[in-house]
């Protein structure tokens, strides 16, 4: 095992290739223990040098009430009125601080997703 810092794009093609041949290691083998560290480098590297910003919050509202096969009227719901759930997907009405709090419990969207600006 000859693992090392991930300093530069090449020592990270070279972590991620040694971790395709070591994939299938058998939890705590050597080869296991090699994985488990190279992957926790990997994703230092990855957070650094590729991060993922937080979704829009109006699309992630979206998103979500895809995913749970919710509607306009569902939102509603939660929001209060109609009307005040299609001003927020047209974005034109911003989250008060009451509606992502219902958001955030009624759809499980995190609470810094939804209080970003849009």
């Amino acid at each position: 095992m000859n693992i090392k810092p991930i300093k530069s794009e090449q020592d990270y093609q070279e972590a991620l290739n040694r971790l395709e041949v070591i994939f299938d290691a058998q939890k705590n083998s050597v080869e296991g223990d090699e994985f488990e560290v190279l992957s926790i480098l990997i994703e230092k590297y990855e957070d650094e040098h590729f991060p993922i910003g937080l979704p829009d919050p109006i699309e992630a509202i979206k998103f979500r009430m895809e995913q749970m096969g919710y509607n306009q009227q569902d939102l509603a719901k939660m929001v209060g009125l109609k009307s005040r759930a299609s001003e927020i997907l047209n974005r034109k009405r911003k989250l008060s601080l009451e509606m992502i709090r219902l958001l955030h419990e009624g759809l499980k969207i995190p609470t810094e997703v939804l209080v970003q600006a849009y």
